[in-house]
């Protein structure tokens, strides 16, 4: 089990098993959310996420048609973002967990439109578009 949190401690969830492996997301939508270079999700079954509190605090915005951004309406923080065409997922900030994990970073992608001002210096794989899991494909 992984318990994560806002920055102001206002929602508290639980995620009631492991989550996949971390995507590093480049592409600009992200960039503009989190405010930095790159946003670190770890994909989890909606099933396996409880919010324990904050429910009042939790806000939405659909950034792109089918996609919403999950945040804390008190502090800003980021909590996840779920999209239509993937039911039953949520793509949880991995920053938010208070644990540490047992998976690591999988890959780089929408490099075609990430931060000319951060080199990718490590030997993930790097993708120009969307990352497709091996087993979704």
């Amino acid at each position: 089990m992984y318990t994560g949190n806002c920055l102001c401690g206002g929602i508290k969830f639980r995620i009631e098993s492991e989550p996949e492996p971390i995507q590093i997301c480049h592409c600009s939508q992200c960039r503009q959310a989190q405010g930095t270079p790159f946003a670190t999700n770890t994909p989890v079954s909606s099933a396996a996420f409880q919010l324990i509190s904050g429910a009042e605090l939790i806000t939405s915005f659909e950034s792109s048609p089918g996609k919403q951004r999950v945040f804390c309406s008190k502090c800003g923080s980021p909590i996840y973002s779920k999209k239509d065409t993937l039911p039953g997922v949520l793509r949880i900030r991995a920053g938010l967990l208070n644990e540490e994990l047992s998976v690591k970073p999988v890959a780089h992608f929408y490099t075609g439109s990430k931060a000319n001002w951060w080199p990718i210096s490590d030997d993930l794989p790097q993708f120009e578009e969307a990352y497709v899991p091996p087993n979704k494909a």
